[in-house]
């Protein structure tokens, strides 16, 4: 898989549905640019031509024929495998910052704790597809899985994922809450129920860490 080391940092935003993710990544974006840093953005499921393709199927509503959980999960990680190869290691290893909306934390969140699927099995998939790669920081936005809910609602139309029950979200908040009390060196838990300006004001304050700025 990897051959050499990259030298750029890798920063991933987490997060349910409706705590405001694509806000923070247009905050980052500013960010970044405003302190010149050389850098690029990117999602999951997706980030290539490939893994969006793969991103329709797995998002888009099928009345014919229903995904499984193992299908859904196996589908991720195919996706996860272009996206790595062919997007975040090329653009790490020319030194940039790559942040991703979405990385293998989500996996572990929405098939593991959402879908219930046994997280060794997800481990597996991950040591295969990631190697060592492994984010430096990850920004987890959080918030109660019906306040996440009731915000992507007034967004209009609901992709496959989007639609599942409260309870699904329930569980999958409770999963990215244990990954991060199992890794608080990596992970910054930020509270998305605030008011926007604070929000901000909190990832300015991991940006500001990670980058060797003073505020």
């Amino acid at each position: 898989m990897q051959t050499d080391t990259p030298t750029g940092i890798f920063l991933t935003i987490e997060g349910i549905e409706g705590v405001g993710k694509t806000t923070a990544m247009k905050f980052i974006q500013k960010y970044l640019t405003h302190i010149h840093q050389d850098f690029v953005l990117t999602r999951e499921p997706g980030g290539t031509g490939v893994a969006e393709q793969i991103r329709q199927i797995l998002l888009t509503p099928n009345t014919i024929e229903t995904i499984t959980p193992e299908a859904e999960l196996l589908l991720m990680f195919a996706s996860r495998a272009q996206h790595i190869q062919h997007f975040i290691l090329p653009h790490l290893r020319e030194g940039k910052v790559v942040v991703s909306d979405r990385f293998v934390d989500a996996s572990y969140a929405y098939q593991g704790g959402g879908r219930q699927i046994d997280i060794n099995r997800i481990a597996t998939l991950e040591k295969w597809i990631m190697d060592n790669l492994r984010p430096h920081a990850t920004i987890l936005l959080d918030a109660p899985a019906a306040l996440g809910m009731a915000r992507a609602k007034n967004r209009g139309s609901q992709d496959r994922i989007e639609q599942e029950k409260i309870d699904f979200f329930e569980r999958v908040r409770a999963a990215y809450l244990v990954r991060a009390e199992n890794d608080k060196q990596r992970f910054y838990v930020l509270d998305a129920t605030q008011p926007l300006n604070v929000v901000h004001a909190q990832i300015k304050t991991v940006l500001d860490k990670l980058f060797g700025m003073t505020r």
